[in-house]
């Protein structure tokens, strides 16, 4: 039996480190299990659809800088982000799926990456954003490894965020007076990735004295 909305939401708390399904969490699981329930009966699996967003991030990388690439960047965001509810909802969690989206989300960054370098953006600061949005996903996989459940603080630069520049790069390449843009806002996402960081390393020495 399928859970109904309300078991969904808790379930995924659980797994989420007790986290508060409220305001804008709540919006997108609503949006997530709607998703969810057409992807199960579709018969699309939790592996098929981190797969899909692997793939989408390579495909968005290699047409990047034509503007095609957004549509490959919003289907490698939103397959990631309904990967994990199709689990839930379809009752097919597992350690080993977990394993293959954590693997997938660095690739993807890695992909996205990749994108910003063809857009003109000079490697150094390719290399700088890249390293430091995983060096965020790092620490906070090594607290859960500590025994810290919590999902911690919310940063600015949480995945939809360095989507969402990619995309405004993208989109910039394509305007004739803004063809020099991608490589600036590299330059901020590299700075809010920065801060991000800083606070991520705060909230886990602070969690750590906790344990």
């Amino acid at each position: 039996m399928k859970p109904s909305y309300s078991q969904f939401t808790e379930q995924w708390s659980t797994l989420h480190g007790d986290t508060p399904v409220t305001g804008i969490v709540r919006a997108w699981l609503l949006i997530s299990y709607r998703l969810a329930r057409v992807c199960v009966t579709l018969r699309i699996t939790p592996n098929v659809l981190t797969t899909i967003g692997v793939l989408s991030a390579g495909v968005t990388a290699w047409v990047s800088p034509n503007g095609w690439c957004l549509i490959f960047l919003a289907i490698s965001l939103i397959a990631d982000g309904i990967d994990g509810s199709v689990a839930i909802y379809s009752g097919r969690t597992s350690a080993s799926g977990a394993v293959w989206d954590g693997l997938a989300d660095r690739i993807s960054e890695a992909l996205w990456a990749l994108a910003f370098y063809r857009l003109g953006v000079p490697l150094g600061w390719v290399l700088a954003l890249a390293s430091l949005a995983a060096f965020q996903e790092y620490a906070r996989a090594r607290l859960a490894s500590l025994g810290v459940s919590e999902v911690g603080i919310v940063t600015p630069g949480e995945r939809p965020i360095r989507a969402s520049f990619l995309a405004v790069a993208i989109v910039s390449s394509q305007i004739n007076f803004a063809k020099e843009w991608p490589t600036p806002i590299a330059i901020i996402l590299t700075v809010v990735q920065l801060v991000s960081f800083v606070l991520v390393l705060r909230f886990a020495f602070t969690s750590l004295k906790k344990v």
